[in-house]
C-alpha cells in the first residue's frame, strides 16, 4: 500500500485541530498535529519524517506566528506547499505569507482545507 502523504500542522485551538484532523485523514492524508511552532520547527528541522506540506494557523500560542514559521520551513525547502488558517489575519497575507500559499479565512469547510492542500501537492502552486 502506498504511503500517505505526510502533513505537518500547526494550530493551539484543540477544537479545530480535531476538525483540521478529521478533514485531512477523511481526505487521504496522513497528519502531525502540533500545538506550538518551535515544536514544529524542531521536528521538521530534525530531518525524520517527509512532510509533503504545511497547514498552519496565523496566530499562535509563543514567540512564532504562523507567517514566521512558514518563512523558516521555506528557507529549508522552498518549494514546500503552505496553507495558512486564521480568523482575523486575512489581510495580512499579501504582505506576511510565503509565495504560492492559500489562505483559508476561519471558520472554513473541511473540504476546503483538504482542496487546497490537494491543489498544491498537485500543481505546487495555486491556480490564480
Amino acid at each position: 500500500m502506498a504511503e500517505l502523504p505526510l502533513i505537518l500542522v500547526i494550530e493551539d485551538e484543540y477544537p479545530v485541530q480535531g476538525i483540521v484532523e478529521d478533514a485531512l485523514t477523511e481526505g487521504g492524508f496522513e497528519t502531525d498535529i502540533l500545538s506550538s511552532a518551535e515544536e514544529a520547527l524542531t521536528l521538521f528541522k530534525s530531518g525524520r519524517k517527509n512532510y509533503k506540506a504545511l497547514v498552519t494557523d496565523v496566530s499562535l500560542k509563543g514567540s512564532l506566528s504562523g507567517w514566521e514559521v512558514a518563512r523558516q520551513i521555506r528557507e529549508k525547502v522552498p518549494a514546500l506547499p503552505v496553507i495558512y488558517m486564521t480568523g482575523a489575519a486575512a489581510d495580512e497575507w499579501t504582505s506576511q505569507g510565503v509565495p504560492n500559499s492559500i489562505l483559508l479565512q476561519k471558520p472554513f469547510a473541511p473540504a476546503q482545507l483538504v482542496t487546497a492542500v490537494s491543489i498544491l501537492l498537485n500543481t505546487g502552486s495555486p491556480t490564480t
